[in-house]
């Protein structure tokens, strides 16, 4: 159902769509969602969170609680559909994501719609939607 594009057509789709983003932006934005996405599978979502927006996290904090929930699950799968321009330095990003709970070992998916936005000053791009819900069914 998804599939992953070469970077090179992500950044064309990207770029063709109403002058969304620079060529440095473009490039900022494929390593970004490549680490975010490797944090996500590899190293757990403390990593992950590091991608946040500052913002979002100072109007969302997380909870102890919310932290031991995505310590109690593993990632089995993320499958990414292409960027999509939201406007000017912000895009959004529809991931399906496969989550192990560990320790009852059942499998589920969960949709992530990840809103991305640029900052000028950083050079950088933050996830203000913040972290996947791992608790939707």
């Amino acid at each position: 159902m998804f599939r992953r594009l070469p970077p090179l057509v992500v950044a064309s789709l990207v770029a063709g769509c109403g002058g969304m983003a620079t060529h440095s932006e473009n490039q900022a934005l494929q390593v970004t969602l490549v680490a975010y996405a490797n944090a996500v599978r590899w190293r757990g979502f403390d990593e992950a969170l590091k991608y946040v927006d500052p913002q979002t996290l100072k109007a969302h904090p997380l909870t102890p609680l919310d932290l031991e929930r995505y310590r109690q699950v593993r990632v089995a799968s993320y499958t990414e559909q292409p960027v999509v321009p939201l406007g000017k330095h912000e895009v959004q990003q529809t991931v399906e994501i496969g989550i192990v709970n560990v320790h009852t070992q059942t499998e589920r998916t969960i949709v992530d719609r990840q809103i991305w936005r640029y900052d000028e000053a950083s050079k950088h791009w933050h996830l203000v939607s913040g972290l996947p819900d791992i608790t939707q069914h």
